[in-house]
């Protein structure tokens, strides 16, 4: 099926997409996605959080790797450290993140992990399609200032992202599924350093790959990370009476 369409048509479609990005992203602001501190039954049928995580995040890696011939990648490549990059991040977050959190009695609506399935399947399916026929990276391009720098934000925002929800995770005690202030490191600037630092992550993998489906990727990660940093800066002031009022929304001292 890969050779089914030309890159014109490619191209096309992703543009489409991003598109799309931005109108769910304008939504977002005014609809809080439910789940989490926001999960609501109104939406339908739930599914415990654990499996919702396991299963939304794992069919990125599922679709991603359908796109690729067996013992295609070198490894050692540019393409192939990129991969790599990519496959770390989704282990973390479809089997590990998931059995961390303290999530006991939680759910998520099962229109979520589907509407999630959907937003991985395509970006799995846009980024693989790229590394098993467009992405031609020379040997060289390992010193290019595009790898350099995508390399190095992409592995500060991941590093930022697990030590935030490791903090977060922390807070819980066994058994407890309340929220508290988090109040170390990044946390006392931003409200939400987690998405702050997964979103400079996938900024990162945009600049290193220096790809259109890569930068689908990163701008339907803000389109979906940016409202949601917006309503859990809003949530805490409202439950929170003594809410830090210099602490930022994903930016520090500035937003």
């Amino acid at each position: 099926m890969i050779n089914n369409f030309t890159f014109e048509q490619y191209r096309t479609f992703i543009w489409c997409w991003i598109a799309l990005a931005l109108v769910a992203g304008i939504y977002l602001l005014k609809q809080d996605a439910p789940y989490g501190r926001f999960s609501s039954t109104k939406w339908g049928p739930m599914i415990s959080n654990r499996t919702g995580w396991l299963i939304m995040e794992a069919t990125v890696l599922v679709t991603f790797y359908c796109w690729l011939p067996p013992g295609s990648v070198n490894w050692t490549s540019p393409a192939g450290v990129m991969i790599l990059l990519f496959t770390v991040h989704y282990i973390n977050r479809s089997f590990i993140f998931p059995f961390r959190i303290r999530t006991k009695g939680k759910k998520m609506p099962v229109v979520i992990m589907l509407s999630a399935i959907v937003f991985n399947t395509v970006n799995g399916s846009l980024l693989g399609c790229w590394f098993a026929r467009w992405a031609a990276y020379p040997s060289g391009w390992f010193y290019s200032p595009a790898f350099l720098l995508g390399t190095c934000l992409f592995i500060t925002g991941m590093s930022i992202n697990w030590w935030a929800d490791h903090q977060l995770i922390k807070l819980r005690g066994k058994g407890d599924t309340g929220y508290k202030i988090p109040e170390k490191g990044l946390f006392q600037y931003l409200t939400s350093p987690n998405l702050s630092g997964e979103m400079l992550e996938w900024a990162g993998f945009a600049i290193l790959t220096w790809s259109l489906p890569g930068l689908a990727f990163a701008v339907w990660t803000c389109a979906n990370l940016a409202p949601r940093a917006i309503s859990n800066h809003r949530w805490y002031r409202q439950q929170f009476a003594g809410y830090p009022v210099e602490r930022k929304i994903l930016l520090p001292f500035i937003w």
